[in-house]
């Protein structure tokens, strides 16, 4: 982390964290965030569901809700950028204060609920989006619809013109009762309208499915087992967690979603088990506590195909992302792999 960074960051940290993450995306669109640029070698450019990525390391959704500030987060280092949730109709969230820092636990605390400007707004910055990016949004539902799954639908049928992938996101602990659609049937169901609605557009995108670290083996195999049968593009493991295990910091007991460091092993595990369930048969991307090049290759191992960043930029500077990859591209060739996708897998059976 550059001197630069490193004091932006400490400013930063003396002020509430959702302010702070404003400012973050005001600064993005002002020009004043230094920028990695492009960041590839042959190891790092992979494919992903059919995109071509040139590194692994991606931007989770949460970071840039609105799609407010895609060029720049396209030339910060990140092979692949995903924006949202976006809802169809624009909506506050939870009440204030919703964001919570864990210094001590290198984490963060969220009980945001969605809040986003809708999917119009979203869908005409998206349209001015630079083409030579690999962009995707997170699908999201209306706290208040009386059918949320057809809300995801709709999100994807109203902006994926200008999208190179959607996630259906039903792993956000903020929104009540939206886990209730892991459920294998619901699921399906729910499933079952987003690829129809996919098959309608003009060019059908890969579609991925974001999932809880919270979840049993049994659910793990039933979520694998539908999103094989439903044929879906990979899964995104995983969303932040319910579980307040070992924290030590003041805000441990907020209640939210908890993201960063605590929830590496829980979300390598719950990956490394879709791996195994899915029998190599639908990619995935690995997402939770990643802070280090280290950790990025520990969850390639263990059967990613790629991997998701945010948190750790809270502690670190969206300059992680560049440092990741490169040292990603380290660690591969000193382990003897010529390309991403050889290394994916390597490791699973040591977090099953």
């Amino acid at each position: 982390m550059k001197t630069l960074e490193r004091l932006a960051l400490k400013a930063m940290h003396k002020l509430d964290p959702e302010r702070a993450h404003g400012l973050a995306i005001s600064a993005l669109k002002m020009g004043l965030v230094p920028l990695a640029g492009p960041v590839t070698s042959p190891r790092l450019a992979t494919t992903l569901a059919g995109l071509s990525l040139p590194n692994p390391v991606g931007l989770a959704a949460g970071f840039d809700k609105n799609a407010d500030v895609l060029a720049p987060l396209s030339r910060a280092g990140f092979g692949f950028v995903e924006v949202g949730a976006i809802t169809p109709r624009a909506q506050p969230g939870n009440p204030k204060p919703r964001l919570f820092r864990l210094m001590e636990d290198r984490a963060a605390i969220n009980r945001f609920g969605f809040n986003n400007r809708g999917m119009e707004e979203a869908n005409t910055r998206l349209a001015q989006r630079p083409q030579e990016a690999v962009i995707g949004l997170n699908l999201g539902a209306n706290k208040d619809s009386e059918n949320r799954a057809e809300d995801f639908a709709r999100v994807l049928s109203y902006c994926g013109a200008h999208l190179d992938f959607a996630t259906v996101n039903v792993s956000s602990p903020n929104t009540e009762k939206l886990r209730d659609l892991q459920g294998a049937e619901a699921l399906t169901a729910l499933l079952a309208g987003v690829m129809e609605a996919n098959s309608w557009l003009k060019k059908p995108l890969p579609v991925f499915l974001k999932v809880a670290p919270d979840l049993t083996d049994t659910e793990i195999s039933e979520i694998a087992d539908v999103a094989l049968a439903q044929g879906l593009a990979g899964i995104i493991a995983t969303n932040t967690t319910l579980s307040r295990e070992g924290l030590a910091s003041a805000h441990r007991d907020q209640a939210g979603g908890l993201s960063g460091a605590p929830l590496f092993t829980r979300s390598t595990q719950v990956l490394a088990k879709l791996s195994k369930a899915t029998e190599g048969k639908l990619p995935l991307i690995g997402v939770g506590g990643i802070a280090t090049a280290a950790q990025a290759f520990e969850k390639i191992r263990a059967g990613a195909s790629a991997v998701q960043l945010y948190t750790a930029l809270v502690y670190h500077g969206l300059g992680l992302a560049a440092e990741i990859a490169r040292g990603l591209d380290t660690l591969l060739e000193e382990h003897g792999f010529a390309t991403v996708a050889e290394a994916t897998g390597t490791g699973r059976d040591a977090w099953l």
